[in-house]
This record gives structure tokens, sequence and C-alpha cells, in this order.
């Protein structure tokens, strides 16, 4: 039976930690970002989504998906509508074998720089009729009307195609949805929330900082799983081709580990890789794990509170697996049997790892394992 999902179950509000854009964060507990979540749990919401835009637009072949936190959910959505779907994310990074972007910002963002691959694009409009959007919440629409406008001064291939902005959390008002229809683009959503002042709302909380684990005070070990180079969506995937790689990487771990099935745990992504994560720890449920738990490192500060009902309680500031200078961060840690930290980075990132180790470890988690693959 499909679930009729209500903002209650999909929404918290966070208050954004020295961010002079936007002073707070919708939090979704379901998402597999900020909180953990059991993996089908996130997934049957993504699917969800996916499912709604598959039965308006069964006939779309091609999905971009917004960094970082809609790259998991822009890539279920594209599965529900077709094996053979296109799916390309935005990122932040630049991986080396692309020589066109299509760059733009996103502004109330801690880290707006964002950009697709422009050839990999270029080759899957040629073969859609239909390009669907997906972010995990529309607030304005601006960022949406930015990129589209900007992809059809390069692609001007995109301005015959039919658009359509997909999300879990939409609160356009009426002039948004006007100005979106102006340049073509219709929404579809899983809830539509009321407008409301959630600066406000958020600046009433007492928060602090997260704490820094950037160096580690001490070495933490850890176990690493190899897996090879495999394509990447920041280049553009067949999904049905993708998942089911990753999958296939969680019954490789599956084989090779013998923990019980009553142990709790954690499968950690890392940043713009949300979505091998959720499809490792979907295999290690069907496998009968009963106490598997997914979310992700993030880029955005997010202040840290106790108060009743603040959905963040715990944070720690850790060293990106991206960028060496680079600030990312991980919330809401808890004691777990296991952690697979699960990454596609181009490079090893051994000082990311003791990073992350050390804040599992303060945590209580001590048996941590490395899933790797690289980007071709």
């Amino acid at each position: 039976m499909q679930m009729d999902y209500t903002a209650d179950m999909v929404l918290r509000l966070a208050q954004r930690h020295r961010n002079e854009k936007r002073g707070y964060l919708l939090v979704n507990p379901l998402q597999g970002k900020h909180m953990p979540v059991p993996p089908h749990a996130a997934l049957d919401m993504m699917a969800a989504l996916g499912r709604r835009v598959a039965a308006q637009h069964p006939e779309a072949r091609l999905v971009i998906g917004f960094a970082e936190t809609a790259t998991a959910i822009g890539g279920i959505v594209a599965e529900e509508i077709s094996p053979s779907c296109t799916y390309i994310q935005t990122t932040r990074e630049k991986p080396a074998d692309v020589s066109r972007w299509i760059e733009f910002m996103e502004e109330h963002s801690h880290a707006p720089e964002q950009r697709l691959a422009a050839d990999a694009l270029e080759e899957a409009l040629a073969r859609t009729d239909t390009v669907v959007f997906v972010d995990d919440e529309i607030s304005t629409g601006r960022t949406l009307s930015n990129i589209v406008e900007q992809m059809k001064e390069e692609l001007p291939a995109l301005g015959e195609k039919r658009l359509v902005a997909a999300s879990v959390l939409n609160r356009l008002t009426a002039s948004d949805r006007e100005r979106l229809l102006a340049c073509g683009v219709e929404c579809v959503a899983l809830v539509e929330l009321a407008p409301e002042d959630y600066e406000v709302r958020a600046a009433a909380f007492q928060t602090r900082g997260a704490a820094d684990c950037r160096v580690p005070s001490r070495h933490y070990p850890y176990r690493t799983l190899a897996l090879g180079e495999h394509a990447t969506p920041r280049t553009g995937v067949a999904i049905g081709d993708y998942t089911i790689l990753w999958q296939g990487a969680g019954l490789v771990l599956a084989e090779r580990i013998s923990w019980a099935k009553h142990e709790s745990i954690l499968v950690l992504g890392t940043e713009e890789c949300m979505l091998p994560g959720l499809m490792v720890g979907r295999v290690l449920e069907r496998k009968g794990w009963q106490n598997v738990f997914f979310h992700a490192t993030t880029r955005s500060p997010i202040g840290i509170s106790e108060e009743a009902g603040y959905p963040i309680e715990a944070g720690w500031q850790v060293k990106s697996f991206y960028g060496d200078e680079r600030a990312t961060y991980i919330y809401n840690l808890r004691p777990y049997h296991h952690a697979v930290i699960v990454s596609d980075t181009a490079h090893e990132a051994h000082e990311a790892v003791e990073s992350i180790a050390r804040a599992l470890r303060e945590s209580g988690c001590t048996d941590i394992v490395y899933l790797m693959s690289r980007d071709e």
C-alpha cells in the first residue's frame, strides 16, 4: 500500500550556523542526509516521489538531481521512471575528464557554486522529450530558473523539451509558480507546504557549532574494501546499471562480514555520494541485518542544540574526502556496533577516513570499514 507523506513526517526545522544568507534549514528525517534513517524508509519516500513523477511523465528519460542533498532522491526518481533513464547530478566537484561545464549559483547555500557536465547533458537531451529536475525542497524556484535559463543558452535543444521540477517539499507561492511556468517548468511534489516564516522560528533556538575532529588525536584503525573504478552520475549514468553496480558492492560487503544480525550498522555516505550508501544499506537489510541506518556527511554547518524538538543534537567537523581545505560535517552520530563509510573519491583519502573514524569512535563505534570506489 502506498503511503501518504505529510509535513510532520518529512520536515524538521534547524538553524544554519553562521550563514548570513539564510538562517534556517529544513531537515528531512527520512532523507538520509543529516539524521540516521533505515535505508528502506529513505528509499520508500524517494520512490513515492518517483512514482508520482512516473505516473505523470512516463516518457521522461533524463533526470537531473541537485547536489548535494538530492543526489539520492534524483537517482531513485530516475529508477522509478525507467532503468534506462539517464541520471546526471549537479556537482561541486570537477572530474578531470569533463572539459565543458554549465555553471550556476545556489545563492543561499554555504557552498553556492554548482555545475553540470554539458557534453553528457547534450547527449542525453537528444534521447528524451522530457527533462525532470529533482531537488529535496523547492522554496522560491530562483535557483531552478537560473539553471534552466543558463542551460538553454548553452544547449538550445532544452527549449524544445517539457521541463518538470520534482521535489519532496514544495513551498512555492503563486508568483513563484508563475515564474517557473514562464520558464516552461511545471511542478510535481510529494508534500506541499503553506507559506511560513522559518527565519523567525529558527532564530529562537540557542545553538552551538560542531566539535572539531579534523585532526585525529591518535591512530584509529579501520579496514578498507576497494572496489575499483565506476561510472559516476556527475557525468551521467544509466540509472539501472548504476544501482545494480552498487547493489553488487553491497553483496560483496555482505559476503565478507560476519556481524550478528541483531547488531547495529551505520552506512555513512560522503557529501554528494549518497545513493551508493543507500544501495549498500538496502542489500544489508535484505540479507537480514535488522538494525541498519544510513546518513551522510555534508558541507552545511548546522547549529546544534539539545532543546526539545530540535533535530540536530550532536555534530562533528571532519576532513572532506574531496578537498584538503574543505570543511565538512557529520551530525547525530550514535553508538553503533559497526560503521561502513561509502565514498567515491578520486584518491584513498586516508586522512579523511581517520577524521571520521575519530568522530565515530568518540560516539561509541569501534569497528569501521571503508568501502572505496573511484570515479572513472
